[in-house]
């Protein structure tokens, strides 16, 4: 059994077992988290699909770490004109472990 879930503004497949690295969430590490946004659920009964959600489905999970992803370098120049800006940034993410999916 399978979950298409939206959180943080992107899609993600989850199943129970995975362990995603989603938007950053709120929750300290250990927490249980509960995803309400479910556009699909796929298993043995069939596919439901959402209009736009799931009625009623969960997808639950538990806070494995808060941590942030590696550095990128911004770097913006605008040629003979002696701009030149560096800047860099470390986007925030949450590791989280898929433990239950529920239809409702």
């Amino acid at each position: 059994m399978y979950a298409i879930v939206e959180t943080g503004g992107k899609q993600y497949r989850a199943e129970q077992g995975d362990v995603l690295e989603v938007e950053k969430l709120e929750g300290a590490v250990g927490a249980t988290v509960t995803l309400d946004k479910v556009l699909l659920i796929s298993g043995e009964a069939g596919t439901t699909i959402g209009a736009p959600t799931v009625a009623k489905a969960k997808v639950t999970g538990e806070i494995l770490a808060q941590d942030r992803h590696a550095k990128i370098i911004v770097f913006k120049k605008k040629r003979r004109k002696n701009y030149r800006r560096t800047n860099g940034h470390r986007q925030s993410f949450t590791k989280l472990k898929i433990t239950g999916i529920s239809e409702g």
